[in-house]
């Protein structure tokens, strides 16, 4: 008995038509996933979602986001039929459409708006940039907590303006990441009745049947997460997928799991299936054969009809601009009955930052005991939680070590149903930071946190967050062999490295409490770039800045610190903790007729983005006799010290002492920076 409509079979069939072809024409990509999906991308867009296809960047829509991001032309041909427009590049709808014919016809080619797994910002109507399984679903948490967030601060009596809910499609890869358990995990605790998570259960992977490595029970795993789990058994059973949807919507206190079999390459002759359908063309015979079970023309390649793209634009291209207008009409209303709250939500649509944010950033005074940058990170953090207030984050259960707790007691905790700014993460980091980023891609200013030498177990969302250009903001505490007695596991050797490795990263490892300050506030105006504050366990004391270089350097990435008269016999660069290492190793020199400069480096990142003449004036070249000082290895220095320099750093993990102990054990003394020095003088001549 036929489930559908003939008109809902048609246009179906078009979406897995076209999506086939492109990944035939690409001569790669995988075929078999949009095929069997088709119909859920069909119904979400044109019955249940609120979107409007002329504005895809809408503040009230509902979110899709393909976690299954390999399933590339399943969007793509989704956004074609269904008529989304374009954004320009200030992201106002254009009368374009965001996914041509063309755009299909050259899938996975240079300069095409389809590249092989969706991309944020590259063409409108993707969320989020997907691929690695699992970010997806993970980052939705976020999404779904952020319009939470929305509403329990912008909601008023007869103005709902966030009420969307976000929608998640994903597979058995993704169920087998631990990520998604963690972020499931998450998701039923705040009990997010706003998500939905789609499960294709089609039991195939790339080495085959998923009974290989993968039996157990996924209902019964998201049941003990407090989750709403419903079933579908064919995936081509409109009525039975719309009473699913139907119960997700009625249900208030849990997020949905909505599990749906499927057959990948569903109607593919010999295929429909096979683990073969899932990484390749389908190839031309088996295309034909599947278009003849559609009963489409076998011989026809994108094929356009009028009638599917009628499907789209008599239900959804009505709908969606009538929910987008009444949703616009009542936020003028609101704008009159609230302005100061419409003023907030205006900058949050736009990504700025509220008049004067950092106004409550006030300067450290001078003090030679001074405090662990995790401390002063902590009360810069609260200060500008005062300018901003939709800055919003946690800690991944090291609240009290990371000091990432905003104590304002309107902050509060995120919690379903109250705007809590403190969020309890739990010990989940790269669940931690796939949240912050869907946090961020809502428009809200995210922060997370958890100790430097964990940044192993978050960097694919940190990668991402990079990727997408979004100012993610990773707090990251305890940063090297500092850390003393924990000993080595606890103890970050490689990971400044590792971290500046990531392209569009900006990587923060500042000197003292005024360089703490002066780097967020480098970090929030970044508004396409991810951003690391690497601080310190131990005391570090405020530098006089009567004496020394003014901590606004920070912004320029490196400044001088120190400096000596006339042409320096040497220059000493150092990073965070190392920086009064040089400072000391300075003032020795000098007692020893050795001219040096001192440069703070808390960015390489943005040094390396300044004018040539300002990197010129901070470390010239005719200065070849150079010290790098960086509790760290020394990958990525030789840029910064030439030939002649030399670098004082880890070459091995740490060990298990305290701070002072281990400081001395591995070299990191005056001594030791002065005679690098006088050897890098030595070899510069």
């Amino acid at each position: 008995m036929l489930s559908m409509t003939l008109s809902e079979k048609k246009t179906i069939d078009t979406m897995r038509a076209l999506a086939m072809d492109a990944v035939q024409a690409a001569k790669s990509g995988h075929p078999g996933t949009p095929v069997a999906l088709s119909p859920i991308a069909y119904l979400l867009y044109n019955e249940r979602m609120k979107y409007d296809p002329n504005r895809p960047n809408w503040p009230g829509r509902d979110r899709f986001i393909l976690s299954i991001g390999h399933a590339s032309t399943l969007i793509y041909a989704t956004l074609h039929v269904a008529g989304v427009k374009a954004l320009d590049d200030d992201g106002n709808p254009t009368d374009q459409p965001a996914v041509t014919l063309d755009d299909l016809k050259t899938f996975r080619q240079l300069g095409s708006r389809c590249a092989g797994h969706p991309e944020y910002g590259h063409v409108a109507g993707v969320e989020m940039t997907t691929g690695p399984l699992a970010a997806g679903v993970a980052s939705s948490v976020g999404f779904a907590m952020a319009n939470n967030w929305l509403a329990a601060r912008y909601n008023k009596p007869g103005f709902d303006l966030f009420d969307a809910n976000v929608y998640a499609l994903c597979g058995d890869g993704c169920m087998m990441e631990g990520l998604s358990s963690e972020a499931a995990s998450l998701a039923g605790h705040l009990q997010l009745s706003n998500l939905c998570w789609i499960y294709d259960l089609n039991k195939i992977t790339i080495e085959g049947d998923t009974e290989l490595a993968f039996t157990e029970s996924v209902a019964d795993r998201f049941a003990a997460y407090a989750w709403n789990v419903r079933e579908v058994e064919d995936v081509n059973d409109l009525p039975a997928l719309r009473q699913a949807f139907d119960a997700f919507e009625a249900e208030h206190e849990r997020p949905t799991l909505i599990i749906v079999k499927s057959k990948i390459a569903y109607g593919a002759p010999t295929k429909e299936g096979k683990a073969s359908a899932h990484g390749a063309p389908l190839g031309d015979d088996e295309i034909a054969g599947a278009k003849a079970f559609y009963g489409l023309d076998p011989d026809a390649k994108f094929a356009r009809d009028d009638d599917v793209y009628q499907q789209f634009a008599q239900n959804l291209g009505k709908r969606g601009p009538e929910l987008s207008a009444a949703w616009d009409a009542k936020f003028a209303s609101y704008r009159e009955a609230y302005p100061e709250l419409a003023a907030e939500l205006d900058l949050i649509f736009a990504g700025k930052l509220p008049q004067d944010w950092d106004k409550a950033l006030e300067p450290f005074p001078a003090d030679e005991k001074g405090m662990a940058s995790r401390a002063s990170s902590g009360k810069v953090l609260n200060r500008l939680a005062a300018g901003i207030p939709w800055l919003i984050g946690g800690s991944a259960d090291l609240t009290p070590s990371n000091n990432t707790w905003l104590y304002d007691e309107a902050a509060g905790v995120f919690a379903p149903k109250q705007a809590g700014r403190n969020i309890r993460f739990g010990v989940r980091e790269n669940a931690m930071a796939a949240i912050t980023n869907g946090l961020v891609l809502s428009g809200l200013r995210g922060y997370c946190a958890t100790f430097f030498v964990f940044a192993d177990y978050l960097r694919p969302m940190l990668r991402l967050a990079a990727l997408m250009k979004i100012p993610t903001l990773f707090v990251f505490t305890h940063d090297s062999i500092g850390v003393g007695e924990d000993g080595p596991t606890h103890q970050p050797v490689e990971h400044l490295a590792s971290c500046r490795a990531i392209p569009n990263v900006a990587v923060f490892r500042p000197a003292d409490a005024n360089e703490v300050s002066e780097a967020y506030k480098a970090a929030m105006l970044l508004t396409e770039t991810p951003s690391l504050m690497v601080l310190t366990r131990q005391n570090l004391p405020t530098v006089d800045r009567t004496r020394y270089g003014a901590a606004s350097g920070v912004a320029k990435g490196a400044y001088v610190l120190a400096d000596c008269e006339g042409t320096p016999d040497v220059v000493l660069i150092g990073t965070g903790s190392e920086v009064d290492l040089c400072l000391k190793a300075a003032d020795k020199l000098g007692e020893e007729g050795v001219k040096a400069r001192v440069v703070s480096a808390p960015c390489l990142e943005l040094f390396a983005r300044q004018s040539a003449e300002y990197r010129e004036s901070v470390l010239p070249k005719e200065v070849k006799a150079r010290v790098g000082v960086e509790l760290g290895v020394e990958l990525g220095w030789g840029r910064l010290l030439g030939d002649a320099g030399k670098f004082l750093g880890m070459t091995s993990f740490g060990d298990s002492a305290p701070a002072a102990k281990l400081m001395e054990h591995f070299g990191f003394t005056v001594d030791n920076v002065v005679a690098l020095a006088k050897e890098s003088i030595a070899e510069a001549r």
